[in-house]
């Protein structure tokens, strides 16, 4: 009988052993640190690159000192006393009524580590929100759920596009079983670009919800607020890849919200501040043209696939609370101009954001796709024209 329960015993050892074995080794330890990024089982801040996340750092662990010594100190006493001073060896408690030595102590004493803990901190939260004499200012704007930026000043002035989820990840998402990558719901398809060793301020804002912008190794976490203006700033030293996510509760889509800013070198800024221009200028369309349905369509399933599928799918089909675009009232009707003030003023109560930032022939374009698409055959076309008149 014992032996029994001691063979039982070991092939139960066995299996656990067996199942902890695969899991250290498994899809658990599939993914390695991201740089710039997470890290696996990541217990301490990011590496920092500005030197705001530097400060950040030191405060964080001048702090932690700080509590620790307090921590030792007053339990040290504490169980020094019970120890020393316990019935059992005879001690008699002292009898006073006031102290003015003790009192002095725990009035002085407190205040000091204040002191000593505040100055430090003012410091660094001073330094974070001087923002003047940047080289280049980008606006940051959250949407449910994406980022926009428009180059307000300094080199890069009047670029201006959207930073959205990459597709493919977020099929992975979808399908419940995605496969481990290291910058897993981080890949976006613009990643914001910017100089290395260049103080860039960012002002954020919001178009429907609270957002906030934040990249852990720069040091910066700023909200987003619809009707508000604020700012930050960072002066990255490493050229590389950074990220981060929105930091604000801002609906169901908030985990597809990521943040991936690109450092390069100041030539390197400069072939892509010129190689965007000329992609924007390529883009630019004149709205009093007369469009083809063919190259609208052609134009239109480009932009859905990139702005509308995530949340209406690619077969249109839709998910959830998200509406069908197939076969829908709204798409299949003769009257556009509802249509398009969905698209530009957007649906909050149906979670539909605005899509006012795109062009006037973008979405006429997406318009056509979805009225000509699937099972909507209705031969209808919508001309650029008939946004710029919706927006007035």
């Amino acid at each position: 009988m014992m032996n029994a329960r001691v063979q039982s015993a070991s092939r139960a050892w066995g299996r656990w052993a067996a199942a902890a074995a695969a899991l250290a080794t498994g899809p658990a330890l599939a993914v390695n640190d991201l740089k710039g990024g997470p890290g696996v089982n990541q217990i301490n801040l990011h590496e920092p690159v500005t030197t705001i996340a530097r400060d950040q750092m030191w405060l964080h662990n001048f702090m932690l000192i700080i509590c620790l010594a307090i921590f030792v100190a007053v339990f040290g006493v504490m169980f020094y006393s019970i120890f020393k001073h316990r019935k059992s060896k005879g001690a008699v408690s002292a009898n006073f009524h006031e102290s003015v030595a003790v009192e002095i102590a725990w009035t002085v004493v407190p205040f000091l580590i204040v002191i000593g803990m505040a100055l430090p901190a003012t410091k660094v939260v001073v330094a974070m929100k001087d923002t003047t004499n940047a080289d280049v200012t980008i606006k940051a704007t959250g949407y449910q759920w994406k980022w926009g930026y428009d180059y307000l000043k300094g080199e890069g002035e009047g670029i201006g596009f959207l930073a959205t989820l990459d597709t493919a990840q977020r099929e992975a998402s979808n399908s419940g079983n995605p496969e481990p990558v290291d910058n897993y719901l981080l890949k976006v398809d613009n990643p914001l670009v910017v100089p290395v060793d260049k103080k860039i301020r960012i002002i954020t804002t919001a178009n429907d919800v609270i957002h906030a912008w934040m990249i852990p190794a720069f040091g910066v976490k700023q909200d987003a607020i619809p009707g508000f203006v604020r700012d930050t700033w960072f002066k990255a030293e490493k050229v590389g890849d950074y990220y981060g996510q929105c930091a604000e509760l801002c609906g169901k889509e908030h985990a597809y919200m990521p943040i991936h800013v690109k450092v390069v070198s100041a030539e390197d800024y400069t072939k892509w501040v010129d190689g965007k221009k000329k992609e924007m200028a390529a883009k630019a369309d004149d709205p009093s043209k007369v469009w083809e349905q063919a190259a609208l369509v052609a134009r239109g399933e480009k932009v859905y696939a990139a702005n509308c599928a995530v949340c209406h799918k690619p077969d249109g089909k839709g998910a959830g609370p998200i509406k069908a675009l197939d076969a829908s009232p709204l798409v299949l009707a003769e009257n556009h101009l509802d249509q398009i003030q969905v698209l530009l003023n957007g649906r909050m109560d149906k979670g539909m954001p605005a899509w006012k930032q795109l062009s006037d022939t973008d979405i006429a374009a997406v318009i056509t796709y979805t009225k000509n698409s699937w099972s909507n055959k209705t031969g209808q076309t919508v001309q650029p024209a008939e946004i710029v008149a919706a927006r007035k």
